[in-house]
């Protein structure tokens, strides 16, 4: 009798491991990918590309008599026809904004900064994800967690023998915690 109920929980535990595994396994992926990205926010911005392009500006134009005419000519060098606003940070300078850009330009050297912000793709939309800056999404990643214990705890158990948990996992389960312990005893020390 114990044996059938044994066997009846082991196929349960297998399924189990299974299906969240499958079920789980692209946002495990989204959550892997955001992680490495932030895990290197000093490094890049993990969510925008910023581009700078350098421009020479027509030595025709003067920032004294800033207009529309001039502000539309401006946009123009750049490849952009709709500006947002513009404002004079200090005398013969202008700067230019639009959607996802700005200008700064320069009269006095005849030079203009032109930057544009673009979504890193894949990275952006998954880091929303990971940062919880989607409205509702909390629950959701609160859940998720809570089942990736689950994954992790029926995987313990899915082989049986030496290579188990009885035999050399249990060894595995001890040297993976082996690297947590050592980055905290190295920062405690620090």
């Amino acid at each position: 009798m114990a044996g059938k109920k044994f066997t009846k929980l082991r196929r349960l535990n297998i399924a189990t491991h299974r299906d969240l595994g499958y079920f789980f396994s692209s946002l495990i992926v989204v959550y892997c990918l955001s992680g490495l990205a932030l895990n290197h926010i000093d490094d890049w911005n993990p969510d925008f590309i910023i581009t700078k392009q350098h421009v020479a500006v027509s030595s025709g134009l003067s920032g004294s008599d800033v207009n529309r005419n001039v502000i539309d000519s401006l946009g123009r060098m750049v490849g952009e026809t709709k500006y947002k606003v513009y404002d004079v940070p200090t005398k013969g300078q202008v700067k230019i904004y639009y959607d996802n850009a700005s200008f700064h330009v320069n009269f006095d050297t005849h030079t203009g900064i032109y930057e544009k912000v673009a979504r890193r793709p894949l990275f952006y939309q998954s880091n929303l994800f990971h940062r919880n800056s989607v409205v509702g999404w909390r629950w959701f990643a609160d859940v998720f967690a809570v089942l990736l214990i689950v994954i992790n705890i029926t995987g313990l158990f899915i082989l049986k023998g030496k290579y188990g948990i009885g035999g050399r996992g249990k060894w595995l389960i001890a040297a993976g915690l082996l690297p947590a312990l050592l980055f905290y005893l190295i920062h405690q020390l620090t």
